[in-house]
Order: structure tokens, then C-alpha cells, then sequence
């Protein structure tokens, strides 16, 4: 007759024979090492039953090769971003992550990226979003005066840049980049806006001014005004410009007929009316060169 031998008791903090090999099983040590330091202590037999998570990491680990993911989680995800934008440039980056990063400025933790990819399928690109009226981005979940201010930040600077680039030289020998900084400026305004770029004689940027903004297909302009503040700002010449959020930059009749009123008040007094430019969405559209003016 044989008697069946128990096993010998395990000694404290001991592991049963193929228990790591077992747990391996089920999709690595590590991760469930993660949620082991994180939660209470297992249910046993007094304070000594168990195993530590934070233990049983450290020992279990040096048994396996080096994983090609430090983690699974999103830890370290905001280091790697500003890690690709300073070592590969800031085209490396899509619109969603530069305007994730961005959004770090305003949220100290969390993941950003949702909702920066829902920014941008509401408003359909990057450059909208920060074109967005800040009031319509102050009504959109999850956002609040610190992400709100973090993008007209930008919106700003991004603007006084592309100025800047145009007030550098004449802008008649500038023409793309104030087009590039027109389109910035008023392309995705939702109502008219009218500008007028004051020049000294030399054709160089003295001032960049909105006159007036109307609704999604007037503005209202006085030529006389208009006239008045060149004066004021010792104008020689003048572009005029302003935008049709129709996205169609196709001059009105009350467009051209407006036009030749300032141009006729300009003579007057020595002001040249260099041309007036539509801006569109993506497209505009010279007066000069379709011989209008």
C-alpha cells in the first residue's frame, strides 16, 4: 500500500515550479506586472500570501529577451512627438499631431489626439481650425479659454510672420507672398471683410487695415474715407482687397463700380489705385490683370 507524498510547503515569497512560464502565456510578464503594482494585495492566507506585483517583475524580467515596446501604454507619447518635430522637422508631422502638440499647452496630461482629429474632421483642416471664429471654438466641447487662446495665439503669430515677409520688400516685387498672406488673413472669413494696404512711394507696406466687414456678400465702403486715410498715413498708392466667402473671388457690378469710385478720388488728391484683389477660398482673382481697373 503507498502513501501519496504532499509537496513541501513553498517558502515565503517563493513561486511554484512553471509559473512564470505559465503566466507567459498570457501575453507577457511585464503587462501583467503593470496591473499587479497597481491593484491591492492578491487574497491569501495571512499577510504573507501572495506575490507582489512590483516583485514579481523585478524577478521574473532579467529571464526574458529585451521587448521591442518599453510599454503599450501611452506613456512617453507627448516626449516621442516633440522628439520627431525636433529631430526630422515639422513636416514630418501630420496636422493632427501638430495640432495635438498644441493642444499640450492647454491640457498639462491626458491624450490630446481625439480630440484634435475631431477638431479637424469638424472643420476640415488644420489651417480652419485656427481660423475658426473663436467664438464657435469657445462652444465646442472640450475646449475652454486656455485651448481657445492657445490657437489664436497662433493663428496670430502665424500672421504677423507672413505681414512681416511682405513689409521686408515692395510688395509689387512680393506678389506671392502677399497673396500667401492674404489668403491667411481673410480667405476663411464667413462674412466680407475689406482691407486696404497703404504704400509709401517706394511701393513698401505702411499699413494693413480692415475697413469694414458687412454680411456674407456686402461691405459697405465710402470712398471718401477711404481716400481720407491714405492721407492721414501719407499713402501714395493703394491696394484694395476683400474677401467672398462663397469661395468664388467673380467681381460684382457693385465690386468694379466701387473700385473706379476710389480710383477717380484718388486722382484727385495723387493716390494710385495699384489694384483691388478678391480673395476666395484657395483662389483670387487681380482686377489689373484682367484689365478692370
Amino acid at each position: 500500500m503507498f502513501r501519496r507524498r504532499s509537496a513541501p510547503p513553498l517558502r515565503s515569497g517563493a513561486r511554484p515550479p512553471g509559473f512564470a512560464e505559465d503566466l507567459g502565456a498570457f501575453g507577457g510578464v511585464h503587462d501583467l506586472a503593470e496591473e499587479g503594482s497597481r491593484s491591492t494585495r492578491p487574497q491569501g492566507r495571512g499577510q504573507g500570501g501572495g506575490w507582489r506585483g512590483a516583485r514579481f517583475s523585478r524577478d521574473t524580467d532579467r529571464s526574458f529577451p529585451e521587448r521591442p515596446f518599453a510599454s503599450t501604454g501611452p506613456q512617453g507619447h507627448r516626449g516621442r512627438l516633440r522628439e520627431k518635430l525636433l529631430e526630422r522637422g515639422p513636416d514630418a508631422l501630420a496636422d493632427y499631431e501638430l495640432l495635438e502638440m498644441l493642444l499640450f499647452f492647454a491640457f498639462k496630461k491626458g491624450d490630446t489626439k481625439p480630440l484634435a482629429k475631431s477638431l479637424i474632421n469638424r472643420y476640415g483642416s488644420f489651417a480652419a481650425v485656427l481660423a475658426a471664429p473663436q467664438a464657435d471654438l469657445m462652444a465646442t466641447r472640450g475646449l475652454g479659454e486656455h485651448s481657445v487662446s492657445a490657437l489664436k495665439l497662433v493663428q496670430a503669430a502665424a500672421l504677423r510672420l507672413a505681414k512681416a515677409e511682405v513689409a521686408e520688400m515692395p510688395v509689387l516685387n512680393n506678389w506671392d507672398r502677399l497673396l500667401a498672406y492674404l489668403n491667411a488673413a481673410i480667405s476663411r472669413e464667413k462674412v466680407e471683410q475689406f482691407r486696404i494696404l497703404f504704400l509709401d512711394s517706394k511701393n513698401r507696406l505702411i499699413a494693413d487695415e480692415a475697413q469694414a466687414k458687412g454680411t456674407v456678400n456686402h461691405t459697405p465702403v465710402y470712398p471718401r474715407e477711404v481716400i481720407r486715410r491714405a492721407l492721414d498715413l501719407h499713402a501714395t498708392a493703394l491696394i484694395l482687397v476683400h474677401n467672398h466667402p462663397s469661395g468664388d473671388p467673380t467681381p460684382s457690378r457693385s465690386d468694379i463700380e466701387m473700385t473706379m469710385e476710389i480710383r477717380r478720388a484718388g486722382e484727385i488728391f495723387s493716390v494710385v489705385v495699384h489694384d483691388h484683389l478678391i480673395i476666395g477660398n484657395g483662389r483670387h482673382l487681380s482686377f489689373r490683370r484682367e484689365g478692370l481697373l
